[in-house]
């Protein structure tokens, strides 16, 4: 089940959500394949003017996405391929989606989670 959290400047997000939603989706079937499209969660967090820094100074060219992914993805024999397709795809999203300036600073982070870890509605995610 991948899951996105996208950290993004608010003044650049608002209005956008939906469409930055079924891109950040896409992205994710693409690499994964179709019968991910309904398991893939988004959730969005605008950050406040100010609030982005490189630095030591605030920017609103930056973005930031942590995709908590199953730990088996980096085990498998084309990992570096699968992982390297899903950083390029999100940030592509990401660029298409709020502006290609964005491209430069999106940081895209793979966090894995055992499957003992992951619990949907209180119950291990299978």
């Amino acid at each position: 089940m991948p899951h996105l959290t996208v950290h993004l400047p608010e003044s650049r997000l608002t209005g956008r959500e939906p469409v930055l939603v079924a891109a950040l989706t896409d992205a994710i079937a693409d690499v994964y394949g179709e019968w991910a499209r309904d398991l893939v969660s988004v959730r969005l967090a605008g950050v406040p003017a100010g609030r982005f820094a490189q630095g030591g100074k605030a920017v609103d060219t930056k973005a930031s996405v942590v995709l908590g992914v199953r730990v088996g993805v980096f085990d498998r024999p084309d990992a570096a391929r699968v992982t390297a397709r899903l950083g390029a795809a999100l940030t592509d999203a990401i660029a298409r989606v709020i502006g290609d300036d964005l491209r430069p600073g999106t940081m895209v982070e793979l966090v894995a989670s055992p499957p003992e870890r992951t619990f949907v509605g209180g119950a291990h995610a299978v």
